[in-house]
């Protein structure tokens, strides 16, 4: 049987879209509590824990909405021991931490420009392959539920091509080329790329990252903070149905709200998680300070923060120290009662317990 689209894709910006009164409404809390989430971040002496600490939660929570689940102890343990085994959805969680990482730095590194090359170079990372776009015919997205054929995205790997080069410029639109809102315009692009399907695998969570990329493209964050995985995952079931309902209606405005509304929501929740960090590094550096003055630094604190689970040769990178003051300080901080000790085969690792409770709270 021959797959033919059953959609056909708009150009962009689509057709008769327009932000309606109740869009622009919803979009003036959504901006606020991402300006606010912005100054809040800023606020982090060592933007690399945010980046590193929440980028793994945002990996894991993508995943579930893939099927891939994981526990934070497996999760950290991939991160603090990649050479081991480990768990293979563990390991699939942290390459999509890699993958999210490598286009902030090479977005980074090109001025703000997010282009296919970066895009296929992420799902590379993702999936481990070497491959691209996706140029054998045969992809139809099935209802993992019922078996039942809900869309076929374009076939023809010229096609899928064509229709991501359009994409890529719609994404690299300057401000004032746009009329849209950058948080409409997130949500057409993400909702353009999950129709146009361009990878074998990992669409979701390529997609997923290019969101969070795109508002630091557009200066709302200045770092890839936000993520809008635990609220799609939360109401997957509505994800779904909005997506396809764009494709059957061609109408967008509950689409857009649902997605406008997740920046919000997901905003506050993070201006939250990054306040409570924030809470427990204040604490943490109180500690250090009055307890263990002759070993505290400000690096070692960022260390503990960086790495919930770190280890000795972790604390020699940062701080720049022999393995024998690394093991020491270490050592020191769990006399003190702020890292818990533990083993792993020949290996010690050190946990900061309320960072942990804090991640394992929040899910």
């Amino acid at each position: 049987m021959v797959l033919t689209p059953s959609y056909k894709l708009p150009t962009l910006p689509p057709s008769g879209l327009r932000e309606t009164p109740t869009i622009l409404k919803a979009l003036v809390p959504a901006h606020r509590y991402l300006a606010e989430l912005k100054g809040r971040a800023a606020t982090i002496p060592n933007q690399g824990i945010l980046i590193d600490t929440l980028s793994l939660q945002e990996a894991k929570a993508s995943s579930e909405i893939e099927n891939i689940v994981t526990t934070q102890d497996e999760l950290f343990q991939a991160n603090a021991f990649p050479e081991k085994p480990g768990s293979p959805a563990a390991k699939e969680v942290a390459r999509y931490r890699d993958a999210l990482r490598h286009g902030y730095e090479a977005q980074a590194a090109y001025r703000g420009v997010l282009s296919n090359n970066m895009i296929i170079a992420m799902f590379q990372i993702l999936k481990r392959t070497q491959g691209g776009f996706r140029g054998t015919p045969g992809t139809a997205l099935k209802n993992e539920i019922t078996g039942e054929l809900v869309y076929i995205p374009p076939q023809d790997l010229r096609e899928v091509r064509e229709q991501m080069t359009a994409l890529e410029v719609f994404i690299n639109q300057s401000a004032d080329e746009s009329p849209l809102d950058p948080l409409t315009q997130m949500a057409i692009i993400h909702h353009q790329f999950e129709s146009i399907h361009p990878f074998p695998d990992g669409n979701g969570r390529i997609g997923r990252i290019i969101n969070v990329l795109y508002l630091t493209r557009c200066g709302l964050l200045d770092t890839p903070i936000l993520y809008l995985s635990r609220y799609i995952t939360k109401s997957k079931g509505e994800y779904y149905r909005l997506l396809q309902a764009v494709r059957e209606t061609g109408e967008w405005e509950d689409w857009l709200l649902y997605m406008i509304n997740g920046v919000e929501q997901t905003a506050r929740d993070t201006l939250h998680l990054v306040s409570e960090i924030r809470a427990l590094m204040a604490l943490a550096k109180q500690a250090m300070r009055q307890n263990h003055h002759k070993i505290y630094s400000q690096d070692l604190l960022n260390n503990m923060f960086r790495h919930p689970y770190t280890r000795i040769d972790y604390v020699q990178e940062d701080l720049g120290v022999s393995r024998p003051t690394a093991t020491k300080y270490l050592e020191e901080l769990v006399d003190g009662g702020l890292l818990a000790k533990h083993r792993e085969g020949r290996n010690n690792y050190y946990i900061n317990q309320p960072l942990v409770r804090l991640f394992v709270e929040g899910e």
